[in-house]
């Protein structure tokens, strides 16, 4: 599959780091705001040896148009802002072209957008692209229905630059059906990010966790997704719909 990514910040980085490096897909190029960079290639910058075109291009200087014209790919990884989702939605979903968006925050109007778009094309959004903590939010669902009443608590703790409740912990509340007031941040040094979720019970506290140790998760992430979405037909997806047929198959295999 070739792939164009949207952002080049120390997320966007890794990410392409990871896909310049897999067999099964092509980095095209990688679109961002600033100049800087512009024409270089992600895999000099990176230092890695690829035979993708992994070219690093400005959008001050070409259109998203002009730039699918030139080299067209078949998904686009946004690892950008919020709010570029508004400058190339429209020309990619006209193309067919799958989105694979993994912004932590989006407000209502970005996600009505994103509905908007699936009508054309393949849509995908997750606030958190990492596997393992999509299997953490299946596992504490399961737990929760098996002890609806049970006391739950989230822990996030992320760098000390971070802003705001992670869009994770915003995803773990709302899944559990708990409060924004249960969830405890933590803003510490370098951490990538690191997810806990504590059951009380009587007797016992169980505790289920995740933890981020390098960026390049969400490469790996990203990449999964994509595979799982080459023959979806259009539509809104998130990581449980992608997720969902792997679980019910093991659960299946198991009882057989």
């Amino acid at each position: 599959m070739k792939v164009g990514l949207m952002g080049f910040g120390k997320a966007g980085k890794s990410v392409a780091k990871v896909i310049l490096q897999h067999p099964d897909f092509s980095l095209e190029w990688v679109f961002k705001n600033s100049k800087t960079m512009d024409h270089m290639t992600a895999k000099d910058f990176l230092g890695v040896s690829s035979p993708d075109k992994a070219l690093i291009i400005s959008k001050q200087n070409t259109s998203i148009d002009d730039l699918l014209d030139q080299y067209p790919v078949d998904v686009i990884i946004d690892f950008s802002t919020t709010e570029n989702i508004h400058d190339y939605g429209k020309t990619v979903s006209g193309r067919g072209i799958k989105i694979i968006s993994a912004i932590s925050h989006y407000s209502d109007e970005e996600k009505a957008l994103l509905k908007k778009l699936s009508k054309k094309t393949v849509v995908f959004w997750s606030p958190n692209i990492t596997l393992g903590v999509n299997y953490l939010l299946f596992a504490s669902s399961l737990l929760k229905d098996l002890a609806p009443d049970v006391d739950i608590e989230v822990i996030e703790e992320h760098f000390k630059a971070k802003e705001g409740v992670s869009g994770t912990a915003m995803k773990i509340a709302e899944t559990l059906d708990i409060e924004a007031e249960n969830i405890n941040s933590v803003r510490a040094g370098g951490i990538v990010g690191k997810h806990e979720v504590i059951f009380g019970f009587p007797f016992q506290t169980v505790r289920l966790v995740h933890e981020s140790i390098s960026r390049e998760a969400f490469g790996t992430g990203a990449l999964f997704v994509a595979k799982n979405i080459r023959d979806k037909s259009n539509g809104l997806y998130n990581f449980e719909d992608i997720l969902r047929p792997y679980f019910f198959k093991e659960t299946e295999s198991a009882l057989s």
